[in-house]
């Protein structure tokens, strides 16, 4: 795996963020990773992150993940939600301009807050292709129209985001869907993270690079 470190520019803001590849040059299927809540301690390097990044480039899949606004390096200031949107994109135009990325298979995925920012972007943006999210929160109604594949994990010992509330907004999103509850996991993902990675990363494998 090659571990790239970039800075994005968005808003007048710089961004840190790590682009890690497969180990050969060539033009790769990519996926932008959005972390969990600053607030409580969320960045780039969460255990969740770094476990499908790195799970991903040895699946032959580029991925970017990158601190949002206010977080370590990056500048700004905390927006909620909203603003990190744009980041994401910022994120993701950046992915799918680099020059081994193939730009017609993008992805994006969000752990926790980072679902708040990704599973709207990844809907409403035509550049992505597939979403993931990985015990999210999901803004109300944001996937009751959105066609593209999506992938919901959960765990069902999660007293943060129970499972319950996440299924109650992803059970009736459309077709192609594919919604994992894994038992006796709670929503930090300690010592599972790579059950939860094995089943993103043959998500994006199945929808990007097959």
């Amino acid at each position: 795996m090659r571990r790239i470190k970039i800075t994005l520019n968005n808003d007048g803001l710089s961004l840190e963020a790590v682009l890690e590849l497969p180990d050969q040059p060539g033009k790769y299927p990519g996926v932008v990773l959005c972390h969990p809540d600053p607030r409580y301690g969320g960045s780039m390097s969460n255990n969740v992150l770094l476990a499908v990044s790195h799970g991903l480039a040895k699946a032959g899949i580029a991925g970017l993940r990158f601190n949002f606004r206010g977080v370590a390096r990056s500048q700004g200031f905390f927006g909620g939600g909203v603003p990190e949107q744009s980041d994401a994109r910022t994120a993701l135009d950046f992915l799918a301009r680099h020059e081994e990325v193939n730009p017609d298979r993008i992805g994006i995925m969000g752990y926790s807050f980072g679902g708040r920012v990704a599973l709207p972007v990844g809907c409403a943006d035509s550049v992505v292709k597939a979403i993931a999210g990985v015990s999210p929160v999901i803004p109300a109604g944001v996937l009751r129209d959105c066609v593209k594949p999506k992938l919901i994990i959960c765990g069902s010992e999660d007293d943060m985001i129970p499972c319950a509330e996440i299924l109650h907004e992803a059970v009736d999103m459309p077709e192609p869907k594919n919604i994992e509850v894994l038992p006796g996991v709670d929503h930090f993902w300690w010592c599972c993270e790579e059950e939860m990675a094995r089943i993103v990363v043959n998500f994006f494998v199945n929808v990007l690079a097959g």
